[in-house]
């Protein structure tokens, strides 16, 4: 049985409903409609994950406990704070659920300890840390006790059964990406990416994506120099100089031959005017854009302009921002790489400048439907006075996903974490994969020609593992 998708406008179901409610009902948690259970059960079998579940802080009749690792100091600070306070907006106090968070980065703290020390208390379930690098040591306390923990970071190679990586991801935003692209018939991909670790996972996401739809390889090449050294890759990503040079010799069949008579008249004699013309100035009344010959008077074709052939793919995903991707959109240019031909590509960051990209109109990027956070911002802002980071989102959904199962009589088994429904939140629908990865109903946005966006295709309600 489906059930049914919360969205802003969703029936609420109270807290304490929870307790007593069938495990195939969708339920929230005080009054939050944001993020709730999309399915419950079905014929699928989910795949195993090792040891899920299997801790002896699992134990259903015991202290319904929620470990949280935030930088509630130093750097990021004001931002864990923030997810702190989302945290505390989807698990209220006094209803059976506690939340236990923990500063990773407090003097003589690391999320290491933060993790020992939660799982010392008895917590059920670990949502956190915030980083990469923080994120595999926990990895490394949780797995061995069967505790699923749910990372904030977007570094999918963090992803392992068990652990899941929460952010949003490249490997989701390009999946989304080229999804849309082989929909509209483009088969032939590429990549111009900077030689970085950001667009290294480009290009390993857009390999894995055409290699699951059965398209082509994509051409990837990767840059690290000057404004020149960008253009010239470009052209040589894009065969500009062989189309430059097919399309100079096909305009130069296009153009007619000077004529080889010689006027018998002599160069002292005028010849008969055309039509309309005048012997005294042979040139007018002459064919529009036609030039005429000095010698002979006679009228020629302008040479016939060169046309460039597309490139040798029609979608190109880019990995740029600031003044790089301003160097990138001029090597575009350079190299004749239309994007009324091409589909620009490019990661989510675009999002924060898409009003200065006018010059990718066309271009697309995925990212979470803005509007699915409204409920929850709108939560946030009546009880803290101001607008919360789009990246307190994360910690919002898994701490109301967190409570919703830790409520129900199968809590974190692998059948409930697994579901093929998956849930939905602020940041749109999800599904847990087996092996720590995440699928996310990502909407696709499109620049206009001025600048800005538009939305191109909405997110997804329903996914498929």
């Amino acid at each position: 049985m489906v059930g049914r998708t919360f969205g802003p406008r969703q029936r609420v179901v109270s807290f304490t409903s929870l307790r007593s409610a069938s495990a195939c009902k969708v339920s929230a948690l005080a009054g939050v409609a944001a993020l709730a259970l999309v399915a419950c059960g079905g014929p699928e079998t989910p795949p195993p994950v090792a040891k899920i579940g299997g801790g002896a802080a699992q134990d259903a009749s015991g202290p319904k406990k929620i470990g949280m690792l935030l930088p509630l100091s130093g750097r990021f600070g004001k931002l864990g704070q923030q997810m702190a306070n989302a945290a505390h907006i989807a698990v209220p106090e006094g209803h059976g659920v506690t939340l236990d968070i923990r500063d990773t980065d407090a003097p003589g703290q690391t999320a290491e300890t933060a993790a020992r020390a939660a799982i010392d208390q008895g917590d059920r379930v670990i949502l956190g840390p915030l980083t990469a690098p923080q994120t595999s040591p926990v990895a490394t306390l949780v797995q061995p006790a069967g505790i699923p923990e749910f990372a904030y970071t977007s570094d999918q190679v963090q992803a392992k059964p068990g652990v899941w990586v929460m952010g949003i991801t490249v490997e989701q935003q390009v999946n989304r990406l080229v999804e849309a692209a082989s929909a509209e018939g483009r088969k032939n991909f590429a990549a111009y990416l900077p030689d970085s670790a950001l667009g290294h996972a480009l290009a390993d996401a857009l390999g894995k994506a055409c290699a699951a739809r059965g398209l082509a390889q994509p051409n990837i090449a990767f840059h690290t120099g000057t404004a020149e050294s960008i253009s010239a890759g470009l052209k040589t990503l894009s065969d500009w100089q062989a189309r430059q040079d097919e399309a100079s010799k096909q305009a130069a069949a296009a153009t007619p031959a000077e004529p080889d008579a010689v006027n018998p008249l002599g160069s002292e004699a005028s010849p008969a005017p055309a039509s309309g013309g005048n012997a005294a100035d042979p040139s007018k009344g002459a064919v529009p854009g036609a030039t005429v010959s000095p010698a002979s008077g006679t009228a020629t074709s302008a040479p016939a302009k060169p046309v460039l052939a597309p490139p040798p793919f029609d979608a190109l995903l880019l990995g740029d921002t600031g003044l790089q991707l301003g160097n990138v959109i001029d090597g575009l240019k350079q190299a004749a790489i239309d994007t009324g031909q091409t589909r620009i590509m490019g990661p989510a960051l675009w999002n924060a400048f898409a009003a200065k990209l006018g010059a990718l109109h066309g271009g697309w990027f995925a990212a979470p439907d803005p509007s699915f956070r409204n409920d929850f911002v709108q939560r946030y802002r009546a009880r803290y006075g101001y607008a919360p980071s789009v990246l307190a989102n994360v910690a919002y959904d898994t701490a109301t996903m967190a409570a919703v199962l830790s409520q129900r009589p199968d809590g974190f088994s692998e059948s409930s974490l697994l579901r093929p429904d998956g849930f939905a939140g602020a940041d749109g629908t999800f599904v847990l994969r087996g092996d720590g990865t995440v699928a996310r109903g990502l909407a696709l946005f499109e620049i206009l020609p001025g600048g800005g966006v538009k939305m191109a295709s909405a997110a997804p309600r329903r996914l498929t593992r």
